[in-house]
């Protein structure tokens, strides 16, 4: 893919993929050289799996694969939850809260390994756009739970 170098072209492509404030993602990109649009596109994808809000499609599914699948803990509390009373609205805003807090940490880590052990503290690994062949090109994407709160499709304007 071109990224393009320009402000008006680099915009509209931001717009195109559904960025709020597309023009100052792509002029961060241009004027500070981070790689904004990879970022922006990689948590935007992984904000696709997290449960949307008002979305109890989940827990039908859930309960359906339980029964094909019956092993996993999941589905048993699901329904226990449900034969209790509570809301399939209030399940969706537990798990939607607790996705949202995972994909915070998981980029957090993408940045910062956290570990303890003195052997492997210069031990890192990064998040990088890749080559047709798998190899990385351009610089690190970084980050990225600096931006995690700002690319939730649900959250209010």
């Amino acid at each position: 893919m071109h990224i393009p170098r320009n402000l008006k072209e680099l915009t509209a492509l931001f717009a195109k993929y559904g960025a709020r404030e597309p023009e100052s993602w792509a002029r961060s990109q241009l004027d500070e050289g981070i790689p904004q649009l990879q970022r922006f596109l990689f948590l935007r994808q992984a904000w696709s799996q997290v449960v949307r809000n008002g979305d109890e499609q989940w827990i039908r599914s859930l309960l359906q694969n339980a029964e094909r699948s019956p092993d996993g803990p999941v589905a048993p509390a699901v329904r226990r939850c449900l034969e209790k009373g509570v809301s399939a609205q209030d399940l969706t805003d537990i798990v939607r809260g607790v996705q949202a807090e995972f994909l915070f940490g998981l980029c957090y880590l993408l940045d910062d390994p956290m570990f303890t052990e003195a052997e492997l503290q210069n031990f890192s690994w990064g998040l990088f756009e890749v080559d047709e062949d798998g190899d990385p090109i351009g610089p690190r994407i970084f980050a990225l739970h600096e931006s995690v709160s700002e690319t939730d499709p649900e959250r209010e304007l």
